[in-house]
């Protein structure tokens, strides 16, 4: 099978009068949008020494800008690293620097996060960045020869644990999956792609830029996500289709329900790390198809949700994913559950999920071979993610490989509790993590966000009521909080809550009896 690349695609649009591309209230055809990619292609040339990777550091919001700059590197053979705005100080100098940036293109809103960069930056609104322009107008598609394994971004991880890494996005990368998700959701010019998710992340690229340019869909690109601006905007711009990373249907559930709700022309939303609970609510209220799946950055590991999989499961790997014991490298055993639904095998059940045919679509981490090595072992992709997986082949997520806790003797893994919690009807979010036990291993710890009335002895019936939550899994320490620290892209920051350990912070903090299950 030949792979496509984002050029060819691009290319194909290069005559295409019908709607490319919406932003607030102005509008670009798709040929307009092949021709401004040009002229940015041409803009990089110019700006970026050959004799250095031609990398080029984009610190914006969602932006028509930044699409054209991603459109004019797939053209011409340039990479644009995208930079992630949480970022500060010498953390973010350090990806400019570690990326080999030679230059970055930010607006005046950002620019002064970039002190500490040691590169040319280039505002939007300053007369240099408009003159480039202005000389380029005319740039032509690049005469360059570009294939399916030509790197065209560099993508960070989230770094929910630990640093950061680039992962080198090639053209087949974006293009490979765009094609094939419009083929699988019928997209087609007819449709909106409604982009909310921020296009310094790999969701936002693979899962919303990449299909509607294989389709040949209208973008209609939002500056940022906006729970309450979500609705509206689905209605202004006419979107059929959307997708999401993280929690952006927890949000949009969290918001005022209207009876006209399910009056919009949202037809499929496509996304992953939702929650069952918001995955069938958001289908109902809002009219609409959710389609959730398990994959990453490095999009190596993929696995997809069928009718019919149980409660709280990932759904079915694809061909070749496996869940292996790390130590062993061999499959783990089936999971047993007992007739209320509780692991009783978790310590031989849990394992990780693994791409056993090899790195899939992963091409890389730029310039980091000791994180690649980490990743890539015996010619396997471990992806990092614990997971179970029952006798009928569904796997569950149980967390990362820093999730694990250690009770009383016995293995413990978050994500499965997290789903027991998010079970109480006023539990918008749940994270558990551990804290060490003043004796041996750890205490569990969960940090609550919550939407309604929640008291000590509510909760204690609560998670009396929940037959398959083992009583080593009960917290220790539940806190109250306003707000989960997250990443950019809404993934919870364990690390952080870990660091601040049990402790009340903005909001409550209750505790249990060391030997009880009251809580005061």
């Amino acid at each position: 099978m030949t792979l496509p690349t984002v050029r060819e695609q691009l290319l194909a649009r290069a005559d295409d009068e019908r709607p490319g591309l919406l932003f607030e209230d102005d509008s670009w055809s798709w040929a307009q949008v092949v021709r401004e990619s040009c002229v940015r292609s041409g803009v990089l040339d110019a700006l970026l020494d050959p004799g250095r990777p031609r990398h080029v550091g984009v610190l914006l919001e969602n932006v028509p800008e930044f699409l054209f700059l991603l459109g004019g590197a797939a053209l011409g053979g340039q990479v644009v690293v995208g930079l992630n705005p949480t970022r500060r100080g010498p953390a973010l100098a350090a990806d400019v620097a570690r990326a080999d940036v030679q230059a970055v293109v930010t607006d005046a809103a950002h620019a002064d996060l970039l002190a500490d960069v040691d590169v040319p930056v280039l505002p939007l609104d300053s007369p240099d960045w408009a003159a480039l322009l202005e000389v380029h107008a005319d740039a032509e598609v690049p005469p360059v020869a570009i294939g399916p394994d030509d790197v065209m971004m560099l993508i960070f991880t989230s770094g929910t644990s630990g640093d950061p890494k680039a992962v080198n996005v090639t053209q087949a990368k974006v293009a490979h999956p765009g094609r094939f998700l419009a083929e699988r959701f019928g997209l087609s010019p007819a449709d909106t792609a409604y982009l909310s998710m921020p296009l310094f992340h790999s969701n936002a690229v693979m899962a919303g830029w990449g299909p509607a340019l294989a389709a040949g869909a209208t973008v209609a690109l939002a500056r940022r996500f906006s729970a309450s601006g979500f609705l509206p905007d689905v209605r202004r711009f006419g979107a059929t289709y959307a997708n999401y990373v993280g929690k952006p249907l927890t949000y949009v559930m969290a918001t005022p329900e209207r009876p006209d709700d399910a009056d919009n022309p949202l037809r499929l939303v496509f996304g992953n790390e939702a929650n069952d609970r918001d995955i069938e609510g958001f289908a109902r209220r809002f009219g609409c198809l959710v389609v959730d799946s398990y994959s990453s950055t490095e999009n190596a590991v993929v696995v997809q949700r069928v009718p019919g999989m149980p409660a709280g499961s990932l759904g079915r790997p694809v061909d070749g994913v496996k869940v292996l014991d790390p130590v062993t490298t061999r499959e783990t055993p089936d999971a047993v559950f007992d007739q209320h639904g509780v692991l009783l095998n978790p310590d031989e059940a849990t394992g990780e999920l693994v791409n056993t045919l090899g790195s899939g679509a992963f091409a890389g981490y730029y310039r980091d071979p000791g994180a690649e090595a980490e990743r890539m072992r015996g010619g396997m992709y471990w992806s990092g993610d614990l997971a179970y997986r029952d006798a009928d082949g569904f796997v569950y997520f149980a967390g990362r490989t820093a999730d694990w806790l250690r009770v009383d003797g016995e293995n413990l893994a978050a994500a499965p509790v997290e789903r027991i919690l998010l079970r109480h009807p006023s539990v918008v979010e749940a994270a558990v993590y551990a804290v060490p036990d003043p004796d041996v291993g750890d205490q569990v710890v969960a940090a609550l966000v919550v939407s309604g009335p929640l008291d000590p002895t509510g909760w204690e019936e609560f998670l009396a009521e929940q037959p398959d939550l083992s009583a080593k899994a009960w917290p220790r320490f539940v806190r109250v909080v306003e707000s989960l620290p997250r990443t950019a892209t809404n993934k919870v920051l364990k690390r952080a809550l870990a660091a601040e350990g049990a402790v009340a912070g903005d909001g409550l903090l209750w505790t249990r009896a060391e030997r009880g299950t009251s809580y005061s």
